[in-house]
């Protein structure tokens, strides 16, 4: 599938794609320098925009058309550890994302969000696609649940497009705005109800039959008992990177493990749930790490790609 990557930070979605055999980036967007900077390393073939915005202004002629479009929209005005603004927050890019979905009508949306938006702006999200013509569904994923050493629970929503287009023409029911304006004007009629089913529950047999992809306990097993000793696989990982690595986009020649490039064959799908390290302890005090504040904000604001892989591995099966 053709794959547009929109509020991509340092690459998850595609990442997690790639892993699934699902498809390939044609289009990047972030705002953040630094994440642009690692998308085109990782991605040199692939052109990467740095305003939602700007897309927005003219979907049909900035943005390329798409069998699946992803975006881990701003989380700043839902967190639970911000003022919680939601549609007040300057950051509220929503209605631009939604208005290059109406435009391009892919196949399939998946976007990320923080726990937070469960409670505030959601339902909004979900009625707004419906009336694209999309089927959603929310689900709770932490990053425990693919066997992560941290909880990080998200929002994702799936979405599929179970309306088709007509005579050829994609319909425009998305909120029509000036580009420019932080909130489009509202002339639309809203669908009543959605579907925001939250399937978090660890025992139910929508989970199971998810591939246990929404286990909000984490699974792994505990250290040794007295033993202090942690009994993970410390020989490895499947994931072509370790706990140490981070996206650098320097050229210092030190020596370390890299994040997969995109090279022939594409990334190798690793198994989830197996083979995490030990976090590294971190020191009061870090020295010698270049770009040290844009490497954790690049990773605190990352989705987890191996989420994105079993969403991906999903979505292929349904497509075949």
């Amino acid at each position: 599938m053709r794959h547009v990557d929109l509020c991509s930070g340092i690459g998850g979605f595609s990442l997690g794609f790639e892993w699934a055999g699902l498809s390939s980036p044609v289009l990047f967007c972030d705002v953040e320098p630094w994440c642009r900077q690692v998308l085109s390393k990782h991605w040199p073939d692939v052109p990467v925009a740095c305003d939602v915005k700007e897309l927005a202004s003219d979907p049909n002629r900035n943005v390329p058309d798409c069998d699946i479009l992803t975006a881990g929209y701003p989380c700043q005005p839902f967190s639970l550890a911000g003022k919680r603004g939601g549609k007040e927050d300057p950051r509220h890019i929503w209605p631009y994302i939604l208005r290059i979905v109406a435009s391009k009508r892919p196949s399939w949306c998946v976007f990320e969000n923080v726990y937070g938006h469960f409670t505030l702006g959601l339902d909004q999200v979900l009625l707004d696609l419906e009336a694209e013509g999309y089927a959603t569904r929310p689900f709770i994923v932490p990053a425990c649940s693919v066997d992560a050493p941290h909880r990080r629970d998200r929002v994702w929503i799936i979405a599929k497009k179970v309306r088709p287009d007509t005579n050829g023409e994609r319909p425009h029911r998305a909120q029509e705005y000036k580009h420019g304006e932080d909130e489009p004007t509202d002339g639309q009629e809203r669908v009543s109800g959605s579907v925001c089913e939250v399937l978090a529950d660890s025992g139910s047999a929508a989970k199971r039959s998810a591939g246990d992809v929404a286990d909000t306990y984490n699974t792994r097993q505990p250290s040794s008992q007295g033993s202090g000793k942690d009994n993970r696989n410390k020989s490895g990982n499947n994931f072509g990177w370790s706990g140490q690595d981070v996206a650098d986009t320097d050229n210092s020649g030190r020596e370390e493990q890299r994040w997969p490039q995109p090279t022939q064959p594409k990334h190798k799908a690793p198994q989830c749930g197996s083979g995490w390290l030990p976090e590294p302890a971190v020191g009061r005090v870090a020295n010698g790490i270049p770009r040290r504040v844009d490497r954790l904000k690049g990773l605190g604001n990352a989705i987890v790609p191996q989420i994105a892989m079993r969403i991906g591995m999903t979505i292929k099966a349904i497509a075949d």
